[in-house]
This record gives C-alpha cells, sequence and structure tokens, in this order.
C-alpha cells in the first residue's frame, strides 16, 4: 500500500497534468466567437472555409478570384449581412482541416462539398444549416481499359482522399459485393486525381459531382468514363458552429431564399421589377411586408442584397454547374420533381 502523502501527491500530480492538457483545448475553443453574427460585422467581412480547388464548386481563376457554386453561397450570406457580396474572404480548406478551422473559429462557415452525418452532427459541435446539394458517390475509369460496371473493378487499385465518407463508404461497399481492391490514399484533392490521371490507380472514386468536375477539366474528356453506379447517398450541406441559433438561420434562410426565389420567377436582373409583385409570398421574401429581417437580425431588404449579388438558386446552378456537365437531378426544385424544398416565407 502507498504511503497516504503520496498517493496524495500523485493525485494531485495527475490533476495538473490533465489540466494541462485540457488548457490548450479550452483556450483553443474560446478562439471561436459566442456571436458569429456579431463577429462577422465587427471584424467588416465573412470568413468561408471553400474546397482547395474544385472545378465548378471552388476554385480561384487565373486572376486569384475564387469561382464555383459554393463559392456563390459564401457571397450570398455576405450579401445578406452587409448588402456587399465581396465582403468575404476564402479559405481552402481539406477534408482533413475543415472541421478544425470551423470549431477553431478560424472560418465563419464552410461552404464546400461536406456530407451530412449523423456522427458528425452529433460529435463535432457543428451543424449543418441546409442541403444545398444531393449528390452521391461513384467512379471514374479510363475509357480505354474496358470497365463498364463497378463491380469489374475486382483487383483494381483504387485512389480515395482519407478522411472522407467517401474512403467508408468505398470500403463498406467493396465488402458488400465481395469486390477485392487496393487502396491508393493520398490527402489533397489535387495530388489524388494527379495520381489517377498519371495511372497510379486504376480508378478514383469520389462524389459523383466531383468526377463530373474532373472530367471536364481534361482535354479530352471521352478518354474517362463515370461509372453508372451511385453506392451512397451524400448530402453536401452548409455547415455552421453548434450553438450559435441566429448565424445558423441566418446561413439556412439563405439556402430557401435561393429556392424560393427560383420557385416565385425572381432573378438576377428582376428583382427591382419583382418589389411590386403583388403575390404576398414574394412581398415578405423581398423586405416589402412582413418583417422577417428582424427576425434574423438583418435588414429588411436582405434577400434583394442576396438575389442581385448572386440570383437564384437555378440562376447559381447554371453558371457554375452545368458547364461541367453536371444536371440538376435530384437538385431541381420539387414543382419539377426534385428535392429542392423551401419553407414558407411567412
Amino acid at each position: 500500500m502507498q504511503p497516504f502523502g503520496l498517493s496524495i501527491l500523485r493525485a494531485l500530480g495527475a490533476a495538473a497534468l490533465a489540466l494541462g492538457l485540457a488548457m490548450p483545448l479550452a483556450a483553443r475553443a474560446q478562439q471561436a466567437p459566442a456571436n458569429t453574427l456579431d463577429a462577422v460585422r465587427g471584424r467588416g467581412h465573412l470568413i468561408c472555409g471553400v474546397n482547395t480547388g474544385l472545378a465548378g464548386f471552388a476554385q480561384p481563376d487565373s486572376q486569384g478570384n475564387w469561382r464555383g457554386f459554393d463559392v456563390d453561397y459564401c457571397r450570398a450570406v455576405a450579401a445578406a449581412i452587409f448588402g456587399d457580396a465581396t465582403k468575404v474572404r476564402f479559405v481552402p480548406t481539406t477534408p482533413q482541416v475543415r472541421f478544425t478551422a470551423l470549431q477553431s473559429g478560424e472560418v465563419d462557415v464552410l461552404s464546400r462539398n461536406t456530407t451530412w452525418t449523423l456522427s458528425r452532427d452529433t460529435s463535432l459541435g457543428l451543424d449543418f444549416a441546409a442541403t444545398n446539394f444531393y449528390d452521391g458517390q461513384g467512379f471514374i475509369v479510363r475509357a480505354s481499359a474496358g470497365v463498364k460496371a463497378a463491380k469489374e473493378l475486382d483487383g483494381a487499385t483504387i485512389c480515395v482522399q482519407p478522411g472522407t465518407t467517401t474512403e467508408q463508404n468505398l470500403a463498406e461497399w467493396a465488402r458488400a459485393n465481395r469486390v477485392r481492391f487496393t487502396p491508393v490514399v493520398i490527402e489533397t484533392l489535387a495530388e489524388v486525381t494527379a495520381a489517377y490521371l498519371a495511372g497510379r490507380c486504376d480508378s478514383y472514386t469520389t462524389d459523383v459531382s466531383g468526377l463530373a468536375a474532373l472530367r471536364a477539366a481534361q482535354s479530352k474528356p471521352e478518354d474517362h468514363l463515370i461509372l453508372p453506379e451511385v453506392i451512397s447517398k451524400e448530402p453536401l450541406a452548409l455547415t455552421v458552429r453548434q450553438g450559435d441559433a441566429r448565424f445558423a438561420d441566418i446561413t439556412r434562410w439563405v439556402h430557401f431564399l435561393l429556392l424560393s426565389a427560383e420557385e416565385f420567377g425572381i432573378t438576377q436582373g428582376n428583382v427591382d421589377q419583382m418589389l411590386n409583385d403583388p403575390r404576398p409570398e414574394v412581398q415578405r421574401m423581398l423586405g416589402k411586408t412582413g418583417g422577417l429581417g428582424p427576425m434574423l437580425g438583418l435588414p429588411e431588404n436582405w434577400g434583394v442584397a442576396v438575389l442581385k449579388a448572386v440570383g437564384n438558386y437555378g440562376e447559381v446552378f447554371e453558371r457554375n454547374l452545368v458547364p461541367i456537365g453536371i444536371q440538376r437531378g435530384p437538385n431541381a426544385l420539387w414543382t419539377t420533381g426534385g428535392l429542392q424544398y423551401s419553407p414558407p416565407f411567412r
């Protein structure tokens, strides 16, 4: 048996060690503002976490200006808050650091291809505000390989990024279908796609939207085939920190505004004319009646600012994703058989 005094000393030492380990984590957590909207306004711009470079979604152009579907969502949130879509800074994030960047306050919102799952929703201190793109995981191969179906990849090497739902989906699908494969795990998007294009792996797997972006970027897209199988559901969602309901509401209702605007025929070019539209829902969306803006902590005309900046959901989709071969599919409005649906503005 240990002497009583020694036991006390050891217990105190263990407690001090535990406190020492906990302090950096607590200090880091305190860096994240409790009120994101006030922090963004005080700073003078929104900080948005985006992909490191994915055609159609988030990619800098030759002048260094960020373009893409996810980028337009960042600009839309900035327009809602400031009435100015240029008041946003973009931070490229990899799958490995994206959640830490949001948790620590390095970014205010993630607008990048991030799948909403139960474990992420409950264990990371994050909230998924809205699914702005419904996707699914697929495979791409070189057309010369003669592969026509995913099960023909038995024995293949498959490129995949770590720290993603893609990696887990691949393992589960292969096990269920008795497909043997050798994973080639590479962290960054640029490196993993380069590995596939260089022939280091027989196939590359990720969201079908990402495969379409990769294929469209090639000088001969016909040299690459996206296989028909979609092996998972990937609801890609805007993500904010947990515990800040006001900022989550702003992010969520910016998405709903883009959907409702498309449904009611409000475009980037006709917003001013639509201010005179007599339909009650349109009047509330554009801040003529209803007093909805202050409920979000925003000006009454926040909807007008957003739509003048980026247009409606269909315009954002058409501008960024149709040119790389992505069609609406499940991302069509509910009125045309899709899944995109907004609650009422009232």
